[in-house]
């Protein structure tokens, strides 16, 4: 398994446990927490849902499933308790060429 972690992709589905507007002050922290991720390579995607309203998700990679737990753990928004994430984690059967960098030698 140690040498499959790297392959693995992880859906992190953010959903608000409140009203939208409760998100407001701790958006600078989760930012930071999003830039943080993403410039150590972690987060490949992130984004707002459409509508809003109902949250964000993220494409993360490079790490386990308890790595990934720990890691949405530490979201400001999730330790504020105004949101909270679900974990799916994909194990990469078939992907597009394009991602053949981010994915290999996986596939």
């Amino acid at each position: 398994m140690e040498g499959t972690v790297l392959h693995l992709l992880h859906l992190l589905r953010l959903r608000y446990t409140g009203a939208e507007d409760e998100v407001a002050p701790y958006i600078a922290g989760h930012v930071a927490y999003l830039e943080r991720h993403h410039a150590a390579g972690t987060f490949l995607v992130s984004g707002q849902t459409v509508p809003t309203s109902e949250g964000g998700a993220i494409i993360a990679h490079g790490v386990d499933r308890d790595a990934i737990e720990r890691i949405t753990a530490e979201d400001p928004f999730v330790t504020s308790g105004v949101a909270e994430y679900t974990v799916t984690t994909i194990a990469p059967g078939r992907a597009h060429p394009a991602l053949a960098d981010v994915l290999a030698p996986g596939l």
